[in-house]
């Protein structure tokens, strides 16, 4: 199967692409490289150095002639969400548009998009939190991959395009970027590997969903034929607080230096974790890595790294 992943040299994206070559298929990368590394990018698959708002990308599609498309390419960072709205807007909603409307251009089978688990929903009136719970975002990140989502889902209803949205919590593990504001095993990981200081926000007890980055590039495979017209969250179904994220790094780095606790985040959902009974019902996915194993992949890979 031909198999154009966008995002392909960013963390998640370039494990999606291990995924799928290992699988056999063939794949071919479209990015930027605004965020993401060309060393990351798996030797088997060709790296197309474009944006999706350019020009170039359709030259892709026409010279590649995928029949899927996987959607990673993204403006990720909250911060700048806040800061320039309009162009997070432009990158998740006006580029996923784009790519949608390529995929039916070019007789693309399947649309497979990386939407956001973690913040299109917005505060939770439940937990975990199932698909059905209201979107209702509380940053301009979360609205711009929720309006991706429904210009795919307006495609479908349109053009006939097959997609699967997967709603991905925290991710974490190897090749995630621990200078970013996004990703606090990456970031304590960074810290405590340079001998550094980690600050723990508030008191450490907030509870997310942190899913091993593995687990996720299985449920992309899964999807190339299966999931199809759903949108499906993609975590553990538990939450993990932050102080038992820090003594498990503490343990796998042998840190030696004491975290400090700073002030909590502004606007930061204390508890947040998904329900992924639906995941499980459609793709037959659950996550199989265990925490403190994906703690100890991801330390040993920021070693070699």
């Amino acid at each position: 199967m031909r198999i154009l992943v966008t995002g392909g040299a960013g963390f998640i994206g370039s494990h999606i692409v291990d995924a799928y070559l290992a699988e056999g298929h063939e794949v071919a990368v479209v990015d930027n490289l605004a965020t993401g590394r060309r060393a990351s990018v798996n030797k088997g698959a060709k790296l197309h150095e474009v944006d999706i708002h350019s020009r170039e990308v359709e030259r892709v599609f026409a010279e590649f002639k995928p029949e899927v498309v996987n959607h990673h390419a993204a403006q990720a960072s909250v911060k700048v969400s806040t800061g320039d709205p309009v162009f997070d807007l432009e990158i998740n909603g006006g580029g996923t548009a784009r790519i949608a409307s390529l995929c039916v251009e070019h007789g693309v089978r399947k649309l497979i998009y990386a939407s956001s688990g973690g913040t299109v929903y917005g505060e939770p009136a439940e937990l975990p939190v199932p698909e059905t719970h209201p979107t209702k975002p509380v940053s301009n990140y979360g609205l711009s991959k929720l309006v991706g989502e429904l210009y795919i889902e307006l495609m479908a209803r349109t053009a006939g395009l097959d997609y699967t949205n997967l709603r991905y919590s925290n991710a974490y593990g190897p090749r995630q970027d621990p200078n970013g504001e996004a990703g606090v095993v990456a970031i304590f990981t960074g810290r405590m590997l340079a001998g550094e200081q980690c600050t723990i926000d508030g008191d450490g007890e907030q509870r997310k969903d942190y899913v091993y980055v593995g687990d996720i590039a299985r449920a992309n495979v899964l999807c190339l034929e299966r999931g199809n017209g759903a949108t499906l969250n993609i975590g553990t179904g538990q939450g993990t607080s932050v102080n038992e994220i820090y003594r498990a790094l503490d343990a796998a780095t042998g840190n030696t230096i004491a975290a400090r606790n700073g002030p909590p985040r502004p606007g930061d959902v204390r508890n947040f974790w998904l329900d992924t009974t639906r995941a499980q019902e459609v793709l037959g996915w659950r996550p199989e890595v265990i925490f403190e194993d994906g703690i100890r992949t991801t330390v040993a890979s920021f070693k070699e790294d």
